[in-house]
């Protein structure tokens, strides 16, 4: 079957629909959900039940660039900086010198065990170094996982942050095939303009979709997703257009939003988590169709060899190597190199030497799918099995929510308390935007001339206001009242 204007929306609606249905059933079952997103796009392929003919690897790149995009974009948004700060450097230790440690390795095996020539095995590694942010993100977040020691954010931080050095890489590696004669030194100079413009732009572009986002005055709440997705894909082509990483500024910008006070944030972060769930639907999806399995089956012996390989030897020599000058007990670097997880990512840049014409390039591609796919099976479905095993996670009566579980749960604040605004206080006049208050208190109502109001972000306060606020706890009451500069309050439970 072919794709038409008339059956692609019964065609893509169908597919959609059917994936979220084998996804819960797969859940049950403890297989990665992503995994059946993509045995629906392979079933309804070309060579699968459905018939649909797709060989387009262009439009594929494409999409998956897209829903890397929202991805990447969530991730950031959902990543609290008080949490990483502290795991900050290993988590870039671990993007870069663990990226390129892992590329290296899984090179170096492939050559030696095949028919690639170095710089085509080399390319291979670059493509399925780095941890996918989309299954990463879905397993750790969808099953829960509480995890000791600042595990968690750091596992969430590498595989948000690590896909620019695999990118640098499959692009370096790419451009050799193509180019033996090149100088590999010239390398050197491109990853750190790629690195740098892409750091730069990213934060540059987040303080200034925060100051626009919070400054513009939308007549309608649904606008400011949009408004949100319009700034996401400006500051990716952006980077790109200048020579950044766009990526990695996507990621970066992310990060910074997340963590500043927005007007209609909760309506922003859960459009996005729901956009991310579509955007790795599509994706999967996408990818599945493009394959034939056919195609699959005479590399099933190399790339169940170079997968075993990747998991128990280049993953875990790049995460112990990198990690080398931290102070870390043994068995979190053991966890940390098996949540190694490859997904989709690995599947989109194999795309990159496919439309660049390289000779192998289709054998890379159909070695690049078949590693991932047992990545997923083999380590999705064991994670809170050996993070039990190896004695890092937290008993469920110990389990600590995520900061964004929190700030996106319904409340259920407990206190009351009432302040009151004296005339002279300086943070009259001021938005409730602007006022930085703390995430585990909220102001329900304020009553301003005996009429009760319903504030929003832009509500200016003023003299005599009269604000409700739910909190927590006594710790949350110390906050908001030095949030507010004022100790005139009554508390009620």
């Amino acid at each position: 079957m072919e794709l038409s204007t008339e059956n692609i929306l019964l065609i893509g609606s169908s597919l959609l629909i059917l994936s979220i249905l084998a996804g819960k059933t797969s859940y049950r079952f403890g297989v990665p959900t992503l995994i059946f997103f993509l045995l629906v796009g392979i079933l309804a392929g070309s060579e699968g039940f459905g018939g649909i003919y797709f060989d387009d690897p262009k439009l594929a790149q494409i999409i998956g660039i897209i829903a890397l995009n929202f991805i990447l974009f969530s991730g950031g948004l959902d990543t609290s900086w008080p949490t990483v700060k502290p795991v900050l450097w290993k988590g870039i230790a671990l993007s870069s010198a663990g990226v390129l440690i892992t590329a290296v390795s899984a090179g170096a095996f492939l050559y030696f065990i095949s028919d690639f020539s170095w710089i085509e095995a080399l390319l291979v590694g670059a493509i399925i170094s780095s941890t996918d942010a989309a299954a990463v993100f879905s397993i750790l977040r969808s099953k829960s996982i509480a995890l000791k020691k600042g595990l968690r954010p750091l596992l969430e931080l590498e595989s948000g942050s690590n896909d620019p050095m695999a990118y640098f890489l499959t692009i370096a590696f790419t451009g050799l095939l193509l180019a033996p004669d090149q100088n590999w030194t010239s390398l050197l100079p491109f990853f750190v303009q790629q690195i740098l413009i892409g750091a730069v732009a990213g934060l540059g572009m987040g303080v200034i979709s925060k100051y626009f986002i919070n400054r513009i005055r939308l007549d309608f709440e649904g606008l400011y997703p949009v408004l949100a997705v319009g700034q996401m894909f400006l500051v990716f082509s952006l980077t790109d257009f200048i020579g950044g990483n766009g990526f990695l500024a996507v990621y970066l910008c992310a990060v910074y939003l997340g963590n500043q006070e927005l007007i209609h944030k909760k309506t922003i972060m859960k459009f996005f988590d729901g956009m991310a769930w579509l955007m790795q639907i599509i994706m999967f999806l996408t990818l599945g169709l493009l394959v034939f399995p056919s195609m699959i089956f005479p590399i099933m012996g190399l790339g169940l060899i170079l997968s075993l390989f990747l998991i128990f030897i280049a993953r875990p020599v790049g995460v112990m190597l990198s990690l080398l000058p931290f102070k870390m007990a043994v068995k979190e670097k053991a966890y940390v190199s098996w949540v190694g997880l490859k997904g989709a990512v690995p599947i989109v840049f194999a795309t990159y030497p496919l439309l660049a014409g390289v000779g192998s390039a289709e054998l890379i591609f159909n070695l690049v799918f078949f590693v991932s796919v047992t990545s997923l099976l083999i380590q999705g479905p064991t994670l809170i099995k050996v993070s039990k095993l190896l004695g890092v996670s937290i008993p469920p009566e110990r389990k600590i929510p995520h900061p964004v579980d929190k700030f996106l749960r319904e409340r259920t604040q407990t206190k009351m308390i009432r302040l009151l605004l004296a005339p002279d206080c300086d943070r009259v006049g001021k938005s409730i935007v602007e006022l930085g208050f703390p995430n585990d208190a909220v102001i329900a109502m304020i009553k301003r001339d005996g009429v009760y109001i319903a504030p929003t972000g832009y509500t200016v306060l003023e003299p005599l206001d009269e604000l409700i606020v739910l909190v927590d706890d006594e710790d949350a009451i110390q906050e908001v009242l030095k949030c507010l500069k004022t100790q005139n309050f009554e508390m009620r439970d």
